[in-house]
């Protein structure tokens, strides 16, 4: 434990890797808040947690928490490995970022027009792009959907356009079983999250090592 926090807290490690996945973490749930706020329609994955927090309770955040426990269940069958449980850090992290950042706008107006809707949606998406890629680059613990993604794209040998979108269809159709909030912003990030997603870890970085 103490060689843990020594690694954790020595100043190469903070500047390597808990900065950068503290920073993307806190722009990948400002960039999800974005897009609930914009009320446009959200990722399937969104969509999922706000439609069982609409019918079932719970926080937004609490749910991500839950179906990353579930997702690394999965990620364990799908690699025939324990469960890499330390992911559910990450997730932790995004709940607890989702409901701070929701509790803060609710001092924010509702978006009234569809231009300050669109202006929501697209800054959102493009956050949400950004922080996850500057947080997988950190290679700290990743969130089990992006663990997932990376596990098909070595199963099915495809790109991070094909397994993202196939699992936002897979998450589409369990939104749409419990009324998610989906929308044309749904579509969106279907068609384009990957893309953006992989714009951003395209960019020229510097190598990190896993913790």
């Amino acid at each position: 434990m103490q060689l843990l926090i020594t690694r954790l807290f020595n100043k190469k490690t903070l500047n390597q890797k808990v900065a950068p996945f503290l920073i993307g973490i806190l722009l990948l749930s400002l960039g999800i808040t974005c897009m609930i706020k914009a009320n446009l329609g959200v990722s399937p994955f969104d969509a999922l947690l706000v439609g069982l927090h609409d019918n079932v309770g719970l926080t937004v955040g609490s749910w991500e928490i839950i179906i990353a426990f579930l997702m690394i269940l999965l990620n364990s069958l799908l690699i025939k490995q324990k469960p890499a449980f330390a992911g559910l850090i990450t997730s932790f992290v995004v709940g607890i970022g989702i409901d701070l950042w929701l509790l803060l706008f609710t001092i924010v107006p509702e978006p009234s027009s569809w231009i300050y809707q669109f202006f929501f949606f697209i800054i959102g998406l493009t956050l949400s792009g950004l922080g996850t890629a500057i947080y997988l680059e950190a290679q700290v613990y990743r969130i089990p959907i992006d663990h997932t993604m990376l596990i098909l794209q070595g199963l099915l040998k495809k790109g991070v356009f094909f397994t993202r979108t196939l699992i936002y269809l897979c998450f589409l159709l369990l939104a749409v079983s419990i009324d998610g909030p989906i929308g044309v912003g749904t579509i969106v990030t279907v068609l384009l999250g990957g893309p953006i997603l992989q714009m951003f870890m395209n960019i020229p970085h510097r190598s990190t090592h896993q913790l």
